[in-house]
């Protein structure tokens, strides 16, 4: 638990270029990664295993989800397109087509059924897992959109973009009901937080600001790192946010107390991705230095 200083695990090494992003399966056995190198790689934790790469896309893989039953990795890239595994049949992928220009990010639904991608052609596409096709789009951002999240029970997405605004989503009425406008710099990366009450923001302006997405306000602002931010997870009990940050440092912040708790060193370089395990007894971060 945060409570306790966290132990560094074991570090992976098998990607020739920057890693964009980590996720946990399920159980918190296995972790896939994601890179500019173009492939995905899923680790099992006990260090006897061999890791498997997945190869398909035809350039950088920019962000990469597991589905909540742990049975699909989505993953998003430069080339366009998302594209589907299915990690126990090592192999084939389907690819869902629609963006028009790089796709920034892929996350699941809480139930598994749907995905989100967030595309520099300015829109936000809802995917369905089980058909393999396009269920809708949002238009509403003006220039590249970063991230977009489901909120915990489905009916909202929060996304940002390089239009400097956070836009929170009706998924029912597929409509922008709300826009947070921060003009310090934009948003790369969005999440909500476990009770879905609240979103997170990592800026390239070194912040990370939580919004209060009933009261339609911004909650609380830390400014811990000395570079852009790239990435934030909530621990599962959301009274911690571990950060990722471009002046190569992780940082874990209590909310609760309002104050730092951790600053963790070990990438040489930005650190461009974190998560927590479902749990919160693991967190997995990549950096530009290729490591995991």
């Amino acid at each position: 638990s945060p409570q306790e200083d966290p132990v560094l695990i074991r570090p992976f090494r098998a990607h020739t270029a920057a890693v964009t992003g980590v996720a946990f399966n399920a159980n918190a056995a296995g972790l896939v990664t994601c890179s500019v190198d173009r492939f995905l790689i899923l680790w099992k934790l006990e260090t006897q295993c061999r890791a498997y790469k997945f190869a398909g896309h035809a350039e950088a893989v920019t962000s990469v989800s597991f589905s909540p039953d742990g049975q699909v990795v989505a993953s998003s890239s430069h080339d366009h397109t998302v594209r589907l595994w299915i990690p126990c049949i090592r192999g084939d992928s389907s690819v869902l087509k629609g963006h028009t220009a790089s796709v920034r990010s892929v996350s699941f639904s809480h139930d598994g059924y749907s995905l989100v991608s967030a595309s520099n052609d300015k829109l936000i596409k809802i995917w369905s897992v089980c058909y393999h096709r396009l269920l809708f789009t949002l238009f509403h951002h003006t220039g590249w959109v970063r991230c977009a999240k489901f909120s915990p029970d489905g009916r909202i997405i929060a996304s940002c973009g390089e239009d400097k605004s956070i836009n929170i989503w009706d998924t029912r009425n597929k409509i922008c009901v709300n826009t947070f406008s921060d003009y310090e710099g934009f948003a790369t990366f969005v999440d909500f937080n476990p009770s879905g009450t609240c979103v997170a923001s990592a800026g390239t302006n070194n912040t990370v600001k939580l919004w209060d997405i009933r009261m339609n306000k911004l909650l609380q602002h830390f400014k811990v790192h000395r570079g852009g931010v790239n990435c934030v997870s909530f621990h599962p009990s959301g009274n911690y946010l571990i950060t990722a940050s471009n002046d190569g440092t992780l940082k874990i912040l209590d909310l609760l107390g309002e104050r730092l708790l951790y600053t963790l060193h070990g990438h040489k370089g930005p650190v461009l991705c974190v998560a927590f395990s479902k749990g919160g007894e693991k967190f997995a971060s990549g950096g530009a230095d290729a490591q995991v």
